[in-house]
């Protein structure tokens, strides 16, 4: 009996009078040349009725389209959160650039307002980044992770470009354009 015998619904007595009556494939006899082996059951898979499988078979959910919900810009509160935010923001890596997203000059604007709500307006080094998904939502849930930061989006802007000019002198540097 095969140790994910419970994944084919089968109870104990059944699987063993089923694999004795098979014939003996194995190192001795193996299968016919050509074919490949035959599996230990006859029964498809089904799901116990215990595991709840639903977020598997649901469709996804609609997108929100949900504007983000940031107030009017707070020059106060943005001044005390800018320095954290930025500090996590350089954790943030493009991962085919040896170098962090700030340093190579992606963050456009960091907003927050009265309640702390935070806004960072980003863009990427091209539409076509294989990392679109991953970078912003890294720069989410990193800058959400900030103490006494309320709720944090990201906005990707593609205006004005990025181009290697929007680099710091130290990204420059790391990447041997100077």
């Amino acid at each position: 009996m095969g140790i994910f015998s419970f994944l084919t619904g089968a109870k104990d007595d059944e699987r063993e009078a089923t694999t004795e009556a098979r014939p003996a494939t194995g190192p001795e006899t193996g299968p016919p040349e050509g074919e490949r082996p035959v599996p230990d059951f006859d029964v498809p898979f089904t799901p116990p009725e215990a595991w709840n499988v639903d977020a598997l078979t649901a469709p996804p959910p609609a997108p929100s389209g949900e504007p983000p919900r940031i107030g009017a810009p707070d020059a106060a509160q943005t001044a005390a959160f800018q320095g954290p935010i930025i500090e996590v923001i350089k954790t943030v890596y493009d991962p085919e650039i040896p170098v962090d997203i700030y340093e190579l000059g992606l963050i456009y604007d960091i907003i927050v307002d009265a309640d702390r709500n935070v806004l960072v307006k980003m863009t990427l080094t091209s539409p076509a980044c294989p990392s679109a998904q991953q970078i912003p939502s890294e720069v989410r849930y990193k800058v959400k992770a900030v103490p006494d930061v309320t709720d944090a989006w990201v906005e990707i802007v593609w205006e004005p470009p990025w181009d290697k000019d929007r680099m710091s002198e130290a990204a420059k540097m790391a990447l041997g354009m100077y």
